[in-house]
C-alpha cells in the first residue's frame, strides 16, 4: 500500500468528516479501552480536540500513558490515527470549541468546573476511502470476488489507502 512521509492533505480533509470517534486508552491494568468521544474540532496537521470530565477514567489512564489511538469510520470512509494525548484546562479553548450540545453532559455549560479539553496529537494515520469512483470500482471487485470465489482486485490506489506521518 502507498506510503507517505509527509502530512497528507486527503487525511486532514478525512478527520473533518466525523463527528465522533472511538478513543483507545490504556488502563492500569494494561488492558486497551475504547470509548465513543464527540470530535470538537480536528486540524489539518492531524490534530484532535475532543471535551471530557476531569474525574473520568480516560483523563487517569492519559496520566498514567498519554500514548492514544482513534478510530472513524462512516459507510465507506475509514480512518485511524496513533498519537499522544494530553489533559488541557484551557478556558479560552474551550470557549472557542464549544458547543450547545454538550450542555447534556455539562449542565454548567462552559464555566462548568468539571470540564476540560483532550488534545491527540496526531503522530501516524491511515485511511480507507471507498466513496466516489473508488467505491465503485470496490463494489464491482467485490460483486465479481462473491460469485467467482476469489479476493477482489481493488489495486492500490492511493486514494482507497494510505498511511501518512504527521
Amino acid at each position: 500500500h502507498p506510503v507517505s512521509t509527509t502530512p497528507d492533505t486527503k487525511l486532514g480533509e478525512l478527520l473533518n468528516d466525523f463527528g465522533v470517534s472511538m478513543l483507545v486508552t490504556r488502563t492500569p491494568g494494561g488492558e486497551l479501552r475504547g470509548r465513543p468521544m464527540a470530535l470538537a474540532e480536528a486540524q489539518p496537521d492531524g490534530t484532535l480536540w475532543f471535551a471530557t470530565d476531569r474525574h473520568s477514567a480516560k483523563v487517569d489512564e492519559l496520566e498514567r500513558d498519554g500514548h492514544v489511538a482513534v478510530t472513524m469510520q462512516s459507510k465507506t470512509t475509514f480512518v485511524s490515527l496513533s498519537g499522544t494525548a494530553s489533559v488541557v484546562d484551557d478556558r479560552a479553548k474551550l470557549a472557542q470549541l464549544w458547543k450547545v450540545e454538550w450542555k447534556v453532559w455539562f449542565p454548567g455549560g462552559k464555566d462548568d468546573p468539571n470540564i476540560v479539553l483532550l488534545r491527540v496529537d496526531g503522530t501516524r494515520g491511515e485511511y480507507w476511502d471507498n466513496s466516489g469512483t473508488s467505491g465503485l470500482k470496490y463494489l464491482i471487485e467485490a460483486g465479481k470476488a462473491l460469485v467467482t470465489g476469489t479476493r477482489p482486485d481493488v489495486g492500490e490506489d492511493p486514494k482507497v489507502h494510505a498511511k501518512v506521518s504527521l
